[in-house]
């Protein structure tokens, strides 16, 4: 491993980072708890009535959406590593050939500089560079890689995008994702039965307050912004993975580099999804939107600027970098 004595001491910034990314990722997903609570009584206020009663209230539709987008949820948690891996072609590692030894040697490092299990390690193969990781817990995690990316990096390089993983891994960021995967599917369940109900005969006899218009209002715009506060969550724990994996290697230019020539490879990865794409270190369809920074960015990228990764890992190896156009 190459050792970068110029900006020691700012290397070290990672672990503020770290602090302020895991702070950023608790308060949305704080507030969207709130989104979906207010939400929920809202369809139940609304459409339902469910506050009618001179009984106790019962926000019937609130706990039924909770419900139903818990049980989805957890049968995709239990099994979706098997289908992810499966869909993008991964294949166990084959010992005679080289690179493979080399990836599952990075992969030994970082599992011990992690402190987590050894993850299962997979390759799939595809010329564009890129990699992700999967599993329920530590226990159960896979990281694969394309062999695209193995061609193109270097040792050092290969190791800091092996370390993101790990971090995804030990931040338990697939334990996040279904939380605020829960609560988005709760939501749209939400949506879609107001929307049901708003056609139903009883609804023409139900009063407008001054509450309920806002209600209503709300309820028709909560997909688009559940699916933006999900998006800003996934944003955020990228930006934790890259400071954990310095905090791995110590070794800021080795990932900042790897992202390099990832963005300047620009080869989308034909397997990938939208429904996976969060899961790679750099989304793999190559949409323009996560190339840029801005406010269009901050709202519908699932990944933060490539640039901006880079630039921050630059600075904490003490190191000037220009961010390109």
């Amino acid at each position: 491993m190459r050792s970068f004595l110029p900006g020691l001491l700012e290397s070290r910034d990672f672990v503020a980072r770290q602090k302020r990314n895991r702070g950023i990722s608790a308060l949305i997903i704080f507030c969207f708890i709130l989104f979906f609570i207010l939400v929920g009584l809202s369809v139940d206020y609304a459409y339902l009535d469910s506050f009618a009663s001179a009984t106790a209230p019962i926000p019937f539709a609130t706990l039924a959406a909770l419900g139903f987008s818990t049980v989805l949820t957890l049968a995709g948690y239990y099994r979706g590593a098997d289908w992810v891996l499966a869909s993008v072609g991964a294949e166990p590692l084959d010992g005679k050939i080289p690179e493979h030894r080399e990836l599952h040697n990075v992969v030994t490092e970082m599992a011990l500089a992690s402190g987590c299990p050894m993850p299962k390690v997979f390759v799939t193969y595809d010329a564009a560079p890129n990699a992700f990781a999967t599993g329920r817990d530590e226990a159960s995690s896979s990281i694969c890689v394309t062999t695209g990316l193995l061609a193109l990096l270097d040792r050092d390089e290969t190791q800091g995008v092996v370390a993101h993983e790990m971090a995804h891994i030990r931040n338990r960021d697939t334990l996040v994702m279904v939380l605020v995967s829960v609560l988005l599917g709760g939501v749209a369940l939400l949506a879609d039965w107001a929307q049901r109900s708003w056609f139903h005969p009883r609804h023409s006899r139900r009063g407008h307050s001054l509450i309920a218009v806002p209600a209503l209002l709300l309820v028709a715009l909560s997909p688009l912004i559940s699916r933006v506060m999900a998006l800003a969550v996934s944003r955020q724990r990228e930006y934790l993975a890259d400071a954990t994996a310095v905090e791995f290697t110590r070794n800021p230019l080795g990932l900042a580099q790897a992202l390099e020539k990832i963005r300047d490879a620009g080869m989308p990865f034909q397997r990938a999804t939208r429904g996976t794409a969060h899961l790679f270190i750099a989304n793999p369809l190559r949409r323009r939107v996560d190339q840029r920074d801005g406010k269009l960015a901050d709202l519908l990228a699932t990944h933060p600027p490539i640039e901006r990764r880079i630039e921050l890992l630059y600075r904490m190896a003490g190191m000037p970098y220009k961010i390109n156009g």
